[in-house]
């Protein structure tokens, strides 16, 4: 199969758009950035004083690219009129050259998880929204309507990570959902929610957080204020998650996994799925996963190889996985024994 491509200006203003995305995120400190230390990890945090109280938000994980936004985060802030206006021009631009937009219940949402600080404290885009979105970062065209379309929104974060920041999001996830028209769908733990389901249309909200104990129970995410349902393989594919910008009026900056380990964990999670419904959406897995394999396998394939390596270096059972799917997917395979 020809893979196909958005123009080099899309992906260009794509390009764009994500920095001017990431330079807001930096824009509106309200002190001084400090940094802290803790097993091993380098974070950022925004420390202010309320009175005769000293507080701090949290910013981000150190890297390279952070730390030359902090230093240059005075000439940022006083740029966030122009920027803005230069991003709702590149929306404009990226939909005109067919990039997939967000609908406005999900662009919304998209939204309000931003500015709650959702991303910012870990959360992390899975599924087929967060594939959607594999158009801008890597450049390509999603042949098949079906691939994109999904009425489920899936936030994962690490329960530790969750603990560890020692922030909160800036207001009531369950009061912003409801404020949406998203009611919560009871559990059989009724005490904890963690999922929301918007009465105007069938948009569906889930938490999720890994699970590293034999159970797939229901566990808190303290910095988010919800509860999230656990699930074994998950920590592969929000390991080292990547910023993503969603086409939703001037632009949302949301976060997603890599895309050669979402690709990789689509053949884990295609094979877990048994039965009924779970056959259609275990046929989206694959073909999702084959599209990415095929992509990266031509643009990064090196960092789709290692994803592979890694994968299977985790045990029996994700090998197991991996090779039920791969045995569907002859063309996949292929192309991964072959990097």
């Amino acid at each position: 199969m020809v893979i196909a491509r958005h123009s080099l200006n899309a992906q260009s203003a794509y390009h764009d758009l994500l920095r001017g995305l990431k330079d807001d995120a930096v824009s509106d400190l309200r002190g001084t950035p400090v940094k802290e230390t803790r097993n091993g990890r380098t974070y950022w945090y925004d420390q202010y004083r309320i009175g005769t109280s000293v507080r701090r938000s949290y910013i981000g994980e150190d890297t390279a690219e952070l730390r030359d936004r902090l230093e240059r985060q005075a000439g940022l802030a006083a740029e966030v009129a122009q920027r803005r206006q230069t991003r709702t021009r590149l929306v404009r631009l990226l939909r005109a050259e067919g990039m997939l937009s967000t609908d406005g219940s999900v662009g919304a949402l998209f939204a309000a998880a931003e500015k709650l600080g959702v991303f910012r404290l870990g959360g992390t885009l899975v599924g087929t929204q967060a594939f959607r979105l594999y158009e801008g970062e890597l450049g390509l065209r999603i042949p098949s309507s079906e691939l994109a379309q999904t009425g489920d929104i899936d936030f994962a974060q690490f329960e530790r990570l969750s603990l560890a920041l020692d922030d909160q999001v800036t207001g009531s996830i369950s009061e912003t959902f409801k404020a949406l028209s998203f009611e919560p769908v009871p559990g059989l733990e009724r005490a904890a929610v963690w999922k929301w389901r918007q009465t105007r249309s069938d948009v569906m909200v889930e938490f999720l957080t890994p699970s590293f104990r034999s159970e797939e129970d229901i566990r808190d995410l303290p910095a988010l204020g919800v509860s999230a349902q656990s699930l074994h393989f998950l920590n592969y594919l929000i390991a080292q998650p990547i910023k993503a910008a969603a086409l939703y009026r001037s632009g949302v900056l949301v976060q997603i996994p890599r895309p050669e380990a979402f690709a990789i964990h689509k053949l884990i999670v295609a094979d877990r799925r048994r039965g009924g419904p779970d056959q259609i959406k275990s046929r989206k897995d694959r073909a999702q996963a084959a599209l990415l394999v095929e992509v990266l396998a031509e643009d990064r394939p090196d960092e789709l190889r290692e994803a592979h390596e890694d994968a299977l270096s985790r045990g029996p059972h994700w090998r197991d996985h991996i090779a039920r799917s791969l045995a569907r997917m002859p063309e996949t395979a292929a192309r991964l024994a072959a990097l």
